[in-house]
């Protein structure tokens, strides 16, 4: 069972880390809110990130909304892409150099290999289940790759998880948590074959980085924690601690996504509802 060091002893630093692929809507701001409550409990501060790496999705006119969005709901942080900070930048997408090392040294300890797999291959291998996140579950085709292998072949990088490793952690609010590696989970992207890196390892080289020590986010992350938190141990970072919130539907019990724009806080805001207001009704 993997056992995991964290962040306990150091000042509470949370963060709220949206992408700017959409309007904000009522998930991320309960999501939010409870980021904001947890750093208040602990007298602590909270920082914005701007999770900017989509190059196709992410789009100026939703960063500006995001700022919008968030201060009409009175949102406050310490450090972010508008004030700066010791941290600086907050904008994943001016933090390359930072992915760039940390892509390095898992190449040099041996913990991912190539991969040049497509997602339809992936799918259509017959022993490739969904994780409990619905994602398929890499076969491991490549795992036997080396780079060399594949001169001029677009390719990816995905983490060897060792299999039927339970990776065990208590989260704040859901409590213990358990998933088995190979089974819940299989080897994951840690680089795009676009030359981006994914959101396991650039979430892990931020949240590190910026020495955050509890993440706040949505129960759909949970199996994702699992996987960010082999990372920590392979590169022996201390991992911070983890609150998973339920995550918040609409009338037809399915989960908010940013196409629901009905629920988005900007249309709310239009329509000339209060922040007060919208907190009472979830």
């Amino acid at each position: 069972m993997t056992e995991h060091a964290t962040r306990n002893s150091a000042p509470y630093r949370g963060r709220i880390a949206p992408s700017p692929t959409g309007y904000l809507h009522l998930g991320h701001a309960r999501t939010f809110g409870m980021a904001q409550q947890r750093a208040l409990e602990h007298g602590g501060s909270v920082i914005l990130r701007n999770d900017d790496l989509d190059r196709d999705r992410c789009k100026p006119d939703f960063v500006q909304a995001m700022y919008e969005d968030l201060r009409w709901f009175g949102f406050d942080w310490s450090e972010g892409p508008d004030c700066g900070g010791p941290f600086a930048p907050y904008n994943q997408s001016e933090r390359m150099a930072h992915y760039w090392a940390m892509l390095t040294k898992l190449i040099e300890l041996g913990a991912i290999y190539p991969c040049t797999c497509s997602r339809k291959d992936i799918q259509a291998a017959a022993t490739a289940p969904h994780a409990a996140d619905d994602e398929s579950i890499y076969p491991g085709t490549c795992r036997r790759n080396r780079k060399s292998d594949i001169a001029n072949r677009k390719s990816s990088w995905r983490f060897h998880v060792p299999d039927g490793d339970i990776i065990s952690f208590t989260d704040a609010n859901l409590g213990l948590q358990q998933f088995i590696a190979g089974k819940d989970f299989g080897d994951f992207l840690v680089w795009r074959h676009d030359d981006v890196p994914a959101y396991q390892l650039a979430c892990v080289a931020d949240d590190a980085a910026m020495q955050i020590t509890e993440v706040v986010r949505g129960a759909d992350l949970l199996v994702s924690t699992a996987r960010q938190l082999l990372l920590y141990r392979a590169l022996n970072l201390p991992a911070p601690s983890f609150y998973h919130c339920p995550l918040m539907t609409d009338g037809q019990g399915i989960r908010l996504a940013k196409r629901h724009d009905a629920l988005s806080l900007q249309r709310m805001r239009d329509e000339g509802r209060s922040p007060e207001e919208i907190r009472t009704g979830w």
